[in-house]
């Protein structure tokens, strides 16, 4: 099945003219003809401001403003036009560390470089066709972190969320406890 992407605007964040000609290339090879770009992330979100656009694609380490900040502008910002604009992160620092502070600011999917075309269709295949839903608290706005395991097995491990803790207490004590048959004392 072909997929069309001609009618996605993108918009690519990088400081480095070198990755914007692989992307854009690699883009193009997609199919999509309408790419923005921007060397400056203070130009991309005025740019962001400006234009429509579908997908954002950023590096993670530039000058002056970084992608994080970059990412956190576009989410939270007043005069952010689409905060829940999906936001993929290319990165050469693929530790758990960036990872983490990348989903933590808010991006959709991490993706690693040197960034392949097969990559980059999953990344941007994914954001289309499985979008999160987004999560807003005091600490966070963000498509949701936690990845739901479709087809997968049930998590068996603790909960995060405490209201699911008390639940899964009272089941498990109500498991747990021994069962009595009438007539037992």
């Amino acid at each position: 099945m072909a997929v069309d992407f001609s009618r996605v605007r993108i918009l690519i964040v990088d400081d480095n003219g070198y990755m914007l000609t692989i992307l854009r290339t690699i883009l193009h090879g997609f199919g999509i003809k309408q790419i923005f770009e921007s060397k400056d992330p203070a130009d991309a979100f005025d740019l962001v401001r400006s234009d429509s656009v579908d997908i954002i694609i950023t590096d993670y380490q530039m000058e002056i403003l970084d992608g994080l900040d970059f990412v956190r502008l576009v989410r939270t910002a007043d005069d952010s036009p689409n905060p829940l604009v999906p936001i993929i992160m290319l990165s050469a620092y693929s530790e758990k560390s960036k990872v983490m502070a990348a989903r933590d600011a808010g991006v959709t999917e991490f993706c690693c470089k040197p960034v392949t075309a097969k990559e980059m269709f999953s990344k941007i295949a994914s954001v289309i066709n499985e979008p999160r839903p987004f999560i807003r608290n005091k600490n966070y706005f963000g498509p949701d972190r936690r990845r739901a395991n479709a087809g997968g097995p049930a998590y068996k491990g603790a909960e995060r969320r405490k209201a699911r803790q008390k639940v899964a207490a009272e089941s498990d004590a109500a498991t747990d406890a021994p069962e009595t048959g009438a007539g037992e004392a």
